[in-house]
């Protein structure tokens, strides 16, 4: 729970993930749940030079769900 409790007291904060591919994500964290799954919104690549096929597919996305 300790950890839970930590990041729910960033909800609404900008956040960077860092996933297990060694890709990282910015963006806005909006919510947790006790699992520690967690929602963006906002995102994008920390490295967009690296990997220029996920900024286009992010933004793609982002319009698809609107």
């Amino acid at each position: 729970m300790l950890f839970f409790s930590f990041f729910k007291t960033l909800v609404n904060h900008d956040v960077t993930v860092e996933l297990k591919n060694d890709i990282s994500i910015r963006g806005t964290l909006k919510s947790v749940d006790q699992y520690l799954n967690i929602k963006l919104d906002d995102i994008s690549v920390v490295d967009e030079l690296k990997y220029p096929h996920l900024q286009q597919d992010l933004q793609s996305l982002a319009i698809a769900m609107e």
